[in-house]
């Protein structure tokens, strides 16, 4: 699930894209920071949709088969225990996974052979057929060929691969937080009984969230120029197109939670950030930001702007 690291990428994000249009349109960028966090719930429900889908291909497959000139035992009495598999007879059946499918108009007719070359794959594999041979299955061994299709053929296929990058621009930073969600419903998925498996939530607690980003947002912009002005009186020895706008925006971000948040306590402020740069900014931003947080904070609690509440949070 999107944790808060994710989410707060999900805003410099939203921020980036705001700072680099010519429209201002403050509520049009933040209803596209929701959707942006809504794109990844669609890829999830896409991604279990393609599991789905692999091992439904059991039944062409067979079709095939059964129309072959030559037939072999196997092609004549082909093995489709895959299609009654506890875990997928449960997504099927779940009644938040079927509103997801018609709310996002999940299909894979644009491209039948990727369904094709994935279930060949799998077909193919000693999983599959110990799969297939084993006769005492329980919900447990039925996810296992589950978390087979997912992590070895799914993740490991450049056409699946290429298809999510096309259909969701942020694949590449969303796909661990896909993972999680599906892991996340691995673990759901424990009961024989249908109706008591549920799907994975996108975040922990969506109302909390959905305040952190909206608040984290909005403040960002809003103070934008004084905060600007607080990184310009730090850095008067580099010449501003020298400064990353990434690293600005991270910077500022951070700013913000620290006058902002009561609740957020500055050490979680900087090591998230830090974090974020390392992956999203240049090498040495780590360490300039670092630099440039650090004195900033020094001058918001001389003039007692660093006003944190809760237990373990006032001595900041």
């Amino acid at each position: 699930m999107l944790n808060r690291r994710h989410l707060r990428v999900k805003v410099l994000q939203a921020l980036y894209a705001y700072y680099q249009t010519e429209k201002k349109e403050l509520k049009q960028h933040e209803k596209n920071l929701l959707q942006s966090i809504d794109k990844v719930y669609e890829m999830y429900i896409w991604m279990l949709s393609l599991i789905n889908e692999v091992a439904d291909y059991a039944h062409t497959d067979a079709e095939e088969r059964a129309n072959k000139y030559i037939k072999t035992a196997e092609d004549m009495a082909p093995n489709l225990k895959i299609t009654d598999n506890r875990f997928l007879q449960s997504l099927r059946q779940n009644p938040d996974y079927v509103a997801a499918v018609k709310k996002y108009k999940v299909s894979w007719d644009f491209d039948p052979e990727l369904a094709k070359s994935l279930f060949s794959i799998l077909k193919n594999s000693a999983e599959y057929k110990d799969y297939l041979e084993f006769k005492d299955d329980t919900i447990g061994t039925d996810k296992d060929i589950i978390k087979y299709i997912f992590k070895k053929v799914i993740l490991k296929s450049s056409l699946a691969e290429q298809v999510f990058e096309d259909k969701f621009i942020f694949w590449p930073v969303d796909k661990d937080v896909l993972q999680a969600l599906i892991a996340k419903t691995f673990k759901n998925f424990s009961s024989e009984n249908p109706k008591e498996n549920q799907l994975a939530e996108v975040t922990g607690n969506w109302v909390e969230d959905r305040e952190f980003i909206v608040n984290l947002y909005t403040e960002t912009i809003r103070h934008d120029a004084e905060y600007q002005e607080l990184i310009n009186n730090k850095t008067q020895n580099w010449e501003p197109e020298r400064i990353a706008m990434m690293d600005t925006l991270l910077m500022k971000m951070a700013i913000t939670e620290f006058v902002n948040f009561a609740s957020v306590p500055v050490k979680v402020t900087i090591n998230e950030y830090l974090e974020i740069a390392k992956e999203f900014s240049t090498p040495k931003s780590n360490a300039f930001i670092n630099g440039i947080l650090d004195k900033i904070l020094f001058e918001l609690k001389a003039a007692n702007k660093i006003r944190k509440t809760g237990r373990g949070l006032i001595e900041e």
